[in-house]
C-alpha cells in the first residue's frame, strides 16, 4: 500500500511515498534555508509563498523518483498541526484537492507524532519505550505505547533546545541553521571554557520539565559571569552552551528511564542529529537499553515519516474528513 506524505510545517517543502509504513520509495526535500539565510531564521510569509510555488513540482518529484504516478497513490497523508498556520494550510489545501480528485483515503498527520514515529521506519523499535523529540519549537520527553498513543511526562515551561541553539548563534553571528554551526563549531571548542549553569527545578514543576530560557540569556548577555578566563572564541562559546544544553535534557532523560523502567529509547526532531545528543544517549547501551535515531535525512522535517505515520492510521481504518483543517497549535497529549 502507497501512502504519499506531505510536509509543509515550516520551512521545509517535502513529498515521500512510502509503501507499507516503511519501505521507502521517495523522500524528496525542497529546503528553504538559502532564501531565509539572510534573516537568521524562518520568515513566515515567505515560507508559505515559497511552499506554494514548489508543492506541485516537489509532489511530481517525489512520484517520479518512487517511479509510480498519481493512480498508483493509496492515500495521502499530510502535515496538519502544528506548526506555522500559512506554510500548513499550504500543504493541506494541496492534500485534500489531491485525494479528492483521486477518490482516495485522506490522513491528517500531527507533526510531533510522525517525527516520534520517524525512527521506526528505519529501526523498527517495540513499543514501549521512552521518546525524546527535540527540535527548534518542541523539546519533549514522553512514553510511547504505540504509533497514536503517546504520554508526555516533561517538556520545556518556556524555549524549546533547539530555539535555544538557534537565538544564541543568531546573537554572535555563528551562521544559520544556528544549530548546525553551533554543534560544528563545538567540536574544535572547550566546553569548559565557560560554567553555565542550568535551572533548578525542582520546586513547583514536573520532575521532567526543561527550560531553556535562562541558559539563553546567560549565554547571550552575561557571558563575562561563568568565563573561566579562557578566550572567548566562538568555538569556546558553542562548546560550553552545547555542553549544558544537552546535559540538561540527558539529566531529565536519565530520571526518566529510572522512575519508567523502560528499556528503549528512541529520539527523533531536528536537534536529535546533533553529534552530542546523539553521542550521550548511544551511551544507555552500555546500560542495557535499545537506542534508536533516525537517519540525519529523516530528522529534519520530511514527507517520509508523515507517509509512514499515515500508513499505520490506515491500516487501522482511521481517516479525515475533507472538513480537515490545519492548526498551528499543538493538540493535546495525555500527560503524567
Amino acid at each position: 500500500m502507497n501512502v504519499l506524505g506531505i510536509e509543509t510545517s515550516c520551512d521545509e517543502c517535502s513529498a515521500a511515498v512510502v509503501a507499507d509504513g516503511n519501505r521507502i520509495l521517495s523522500n524528496v526535500i525542497a529546503t528553504q534555508i538559502e532564501l531565509h539565510r539572510p534573516f537568521d531564521g524562518v520568515v513566515p510569509e515567505l515560507a508559505s509563498r515559497l511552499h506554494t510555488q514548489w508543492i506541485s513540482q516537489v509532489v511530481q518529484a517525489a512520484l517520479m523518483q518512487a517511479g509510480l504516478t498519481k493512480e498508483d497513490i493509496d492515500a495521502v497523508a499530510v502535515t496538519n498541526r502544528p506548526g506555522l498556520l500559512g506554510s500548513l494550510l499550504v500543504g493541506v489545501n494541496f492534500a485534500k484537492g489531491l485525494a479528492a480528485s483521486l477518490d482516495i483515503p485522506l490522513i491528517g498527520i500531527d507533526h510531533i507524532r510522525a517525527h516520534l514515529y520517524a525512527p521506526q521506519i528505519e529501526h523498527p523499535l517495540e513499543y514501549p519505550y521512552l521518546g525524546v523529540l527535540l527540535s527548534g519549537g518542541h523539546t519533549v520527553i514522553c512514553r510511547v505505547d504505540s504509533y497514536d498513543s503517546v504520554e508526555v511526562l516533561g517538556t520545556t515551561i518556556d524555549d524549546a533546545i533547539g530555539e535555544a541553539f538557534d537565538k544564541v548563534a543568531k546573537h554572535y553571528g555563528l551562521g544559520y541553521p544556528g544549530g548546525v554551526m553551533i554543534d560544528r563549531l563545538a567540536q574544535n571548542g572547550d566546553p569548559m571554557a565557560f560554567r553555565f549553569s542550568g535551572p533548578d527545578l525542582s520546586k513547583g514543576y514536573h520532575p521532567y520539565d526543561l527550560s531553556y530560557s535562562g541558559l539563553k540569556t546567560a549565554v547571550i548577555n552575561q557571558l563575562d559571569m561563568f568565563s573561566t578566563g579562557k578566550p572567548a572564541t566562538p568555538e569556546n562559546i558553542a562548546a560550553s552552551f552545547q555542553r549544558v544544553a544537552v546535559g540538561m535534557l540527558m539529566k531529565n532523560v536519565d530520571k526518566a528511564l529510572k522512575d519508567t523502567g523502560l528499556k528503549r529509547i528512541s529520539a527523533g526532531g531536528g536537534v536529535a542529529a546533533n553529534s552530542l545528543v546523539r553521542s550521550s544517549l548511544k551511551k544507555y547501551e552500555e546500560q542495557g537499553c535499545e537506542v534508536s535515531f533516525p537517519s540525519l535525512k529523516l530528522c529534519t522535517d520530511n514527507g517520509a515519516m508523515v507517509a509512514g505515520l499515515g500508513y499505520r492510521y490506515l491500516k487501522d481504518g482511521i481517516v479525515s474528513g475533507m472538513d480537515l483543517s490545519a492548526s498551528a497549535r499543538v493538540a493535546a497529549f495525555k500527560k503524567a
